[in-house]
């Protein structure tokens, strides 16, 4: 056996997920850090079985972060589900000094850990009794604690809010979704695409809502005894509405309300049986397993690995198997077995065809998803209820354009539209309320507008002075809007408090206003994740992969400056997701002495060629005197021979491109939200203000006097931000500790 030290085994099993070999990275190194040895048991439970356990250090870890699969392998093992088989891998962790595992799979792997730990008592006393483990160490590994971290691309386990890989195959289908939407537009063509989902329809819905799919079918969701006929006729509305394209998307588990299957080729054969056109099936399959995580599943894989050792370091002999999952944006952890069971219901559920129970199970957020869903998918407007008063209710965009506010404003004109009302789009922010510059919004306009970054509208970062208050309110009186929804930053929310300041003098500025939270700098109040930042923040992570890719053979260290302004979201986030060593936020301030230190830790740590790269992250604004090339040019200095410098400057780049999955998805949360607190607000009739925001996972309205109390106005962030608990984790990760 290995010397006594307190030891953590750390395996991967069932089917591999991206992000997987980030929270591996993340339990060996905080593992190291707080005084653990860690072994990798190669190949999940086979390598239980087979003894393939090897240690791992700190170095045996870096550089894998960007890579897809799982570094330790994966396997599914026969032997391991029969008790003979766990008696031989039992055997293995005692000879090895292992009493603690973290284990990274789906449902049938925790629980197959969880069996391994009740047993682990008469697996012991039968090991002693064939004498082919010693007392001592069984005296060591007298318990087996467990820690399970969930590793799949469906996120279909009950208890957390997302599984490791989800958020990076939902980045697989989007692009390959957005890919075909160009040739089926180009041609006028019907794509039907099947997406992974046995039992959980996670994938296809939020696929369907970023996208703007045409139909949907998911497990939750039975397709009824008519549904061909219904499809056609959904299809052909479509057509005559001027809908060029259309994407089916499908669940691979998808099935009717008798419980039969419904796959893509039935879809394909009711659309050419129908309609008499074609249809293309495109399956996706394992493509959506494939590539390099995305930046959530890079930080929060780490952040849940952390949490993992955490939770074996303060475990005893009466704690239970826990899983760590994530509720909201918070690391959480749950009794394993609780989880397990509650997944297994909602399979049940489905398979029973007790859909209601099943939804139900889902939880208040799946429920809502697919309502509006619902009615962003109709190809024509299908009013239920002429409303009492057909109101005119105006959009605009203000502020940086950020990837997503395009999916808000598709999400307000459907919505408002198919309620009955007026959306009136205000053009160029406020120059277009200053010039008036204003069209109706019609249901096929916004039609394609999801994947396209920036704002369709136009945005800009112009405010109202002097003059310009009453050409504002002369312009309103002409829209005669009932209410205004403004999407974007720090631009957005001064607007409307300049519009309320001026009520007194105008009397058109009494109409109720909301904010939705829309900056790539995530710097809004009330609002954990603003529209924008994860696309951002994808684009950062993206970039850094290809700088540490150009390292030659030099020794390098790389200084990246991000955008934010004064909240360094970016940079914190970016820098946990990318690995580096170095993260500096104006959060925390930069010092003389603080630059002194991380110097000798370069230093060191090149000396002894613990390292080729290194990576500095640094906010734009993280101090102004100590700039980007100030630090650049002192640390190249003093690095002499051991390392250079090289500076990058990522600019806009972090403003463009096509809006990530989560950010279509939160933005059309964000404006679902938005436009009922509008809604709510008209009816009261008393011309209030307010914002809307998600804390926690919840989404909430906020009565505009709450500002004050959540801002800081000199930096323009909030005063409470939930990802600075990271920053003390990300450097335990940088370094190996002294010996």
């Amino acid at each position: 056996m290995t010397e006594k030290n307190p030891s953590i085994g750390i395996l991967t099993s069932g089917g591999d997920a991206p992000g997987m070999n980030a929270a591996v990275r993340a339990v060996v190194r905080y593992s190291i850090a707080s005084g653990l040895r860690v072994f990798a048991i190669y190949d999940g439970y086979q390598g239980m079985v087979d003894d393939n356990i090897k240690e791992l250090f700190w170095g045996d870890v870096s550089g894998i972060m960007s890579r897809g699969g799982t570094i330790i392998g994966t396997a599914r093992c026969k032997a391991f589900r029969e008790r003979e088989g766990r008696l031989v891998a039992a055997k293995h962790l005692h000879q090895h000094g292992i009493n603690k595992l973290v284990v990274i799979g789906g449902d049938g792997s925790l629980s197959g850990a969880d069996e391994l730990r009740g047993e682990w008592s008469d697996l012991q006393r039968e090991l002693l009794e064939r004498k082919e483990v010693s007392p001592e160490e069984a005296e060591f590994c007298k318990h087996l604690f467990i820690v399970g971290l969930v590793g799949s691309i469906d996120n279909d386990m009950a208890e957390t809010d997302m599984t490791i890989g989800a958020d990076s195959a939902l980045h697989r289908i989007t692009e390959s979704v957005d890919e075909l939407r160009s040739t089926a537009f180009s041609h006028q063509r019907t794509f039907v695409v099947e997406v992974m989902g046995r039992a959980c329809g996670y994938l296809a819905l939020m696929s369907a809502i970023a996208t703007g799919a045409s139909i949907v079918f998911v497990p939750e969701a039975p397709a009824q005894h008519e549904w061909r006929k219904n499809l056609c006729a959904l299809l052909e509305a479509g057509r005559k509405a001027g809908r060029r394209d259309n994407i089916i998307i499908v669940a691979e588990g998808a099935r009717d309300v008798d419980g039969n299957p419904v796959t893509a080729a039935d879809i394909q054969k009711a659309i050419e049986e129908g309609l008499g056109i074609e249809a293309r099936v495109t399956i996706l399959g394992h493509v959506q397993r494939g590539g390099s995580p995305s930046a959530f599943d890079r930080y929060m894989s780490t952040a849940s690995g952390c949490a993992a050792v955490n939770e074996l370091l303060k475990a005893d002999e009466n704690s239970e198997s826990m899983m760590i999952g994530l509720r909201g944006n918070r690391i959480a952890s749950v009794p394993l077995m609780d989880a397990v069971a509650k997944t297994r219901t909602i399979a049940d559920a489905v398979k029973q065809g007790d859909y209601e129970l099943a939804e139900e199970l889902r939880g208040a957020s799946w429920i809502q998803a697919l309502d509006i869903y619902k009615t962003l998918c109709l190809a024509v407007p299908a009013l239920k209820k002429a409303p009492a008063k057909r109101l005119r209710l105006g959009i605009m965009t203000c502020g940086w354009p950020a990837p997503g506010m395009n999916s808000a404003i598709r999400t307000v004109a459907r919505l408002g539209i198919v309620r009955g009302h007026e959306i009136i789009g205000i053009e160029n922010g406020v120059e277009g309320m200053i010039e008036n510059r204003s069209r109706n919004l019609e249901w096929m306009e916004v039609e394609e507008w999801n994947m396209e970054g920036g704002s369709k509208l136009g945005a800009n970062r112009h405010l109202p002075e002097g003059d310009d208050f009453y050409r504002i309110a002369r312009n309103l009186d002409d829209w005669n809007l009932d209410g205004l929804l403004v999407i974007g930053g720090w631009s957005a929310y001064l607007l409307v408090e300049r519009l309320q300041r001026e009520r007194r003098n105008y009397p058109a500025f009494k109409l109720p206003m909301i904010c939705v939270p829309s900056s790539i700098s995530n710097n809004l109040p009330a609002s954990e994740l603003a529209v924008g930042a994860d696309t951002a923040l994808n684009s950062i992570v993206n970039a850094v992969d290809q700088v540490k890719n150009s390292a030659d053979s030099s020794r390098r260290l790389f200084m990246v400056e991000v955008m934010g302004r004064y909240c360094g979201y970016l940079a914190m986030m970016s820098g946990v997701a990318t690995g580096a060593e170095f993260v500096y936020l104006h959060e925390h301030g930069i010092t003389l002495e603080r630059m002194r230190a991380d110097l000798e830790l370069l230093r060191s740590s090149f000396a002894k060629q613990q390292r080729r790269v290194a990576l500095a992250i640094r906010n734009e604004n993280a101090n102004k005197t100590y700039t980007t090339d100030f630090m650049c040019a002192l640390y190249d200095e003093e690095g002499g021979s051991m390392f250079d410098v090289r500076r990058t400057v990522l600019g806009p780049l972090q403003q463009g491109g096509v809006p990530s999955p989560f950010d279509r998805i939160q933005a059309t949360r964000l404006a679902y939200h938005g436009i009922e607190s509008l809604l709510k607000l008209i009816e009261r009739g008393e011309g209030e203000c307010g914002f809307v925001g998600q804390t926690n996972g919840h989404y909430v309205y906020h009565d505009w006097i709450e500002l004050e109390r959540l801002v800081h106005r000199e930096f323009q962030r909030p005063k409470k931000q939930w990802w600075l608990d990271l920053y003390e984790m990300s450097r335990s990760l940088a370094f190996p500790p002294e010996k």
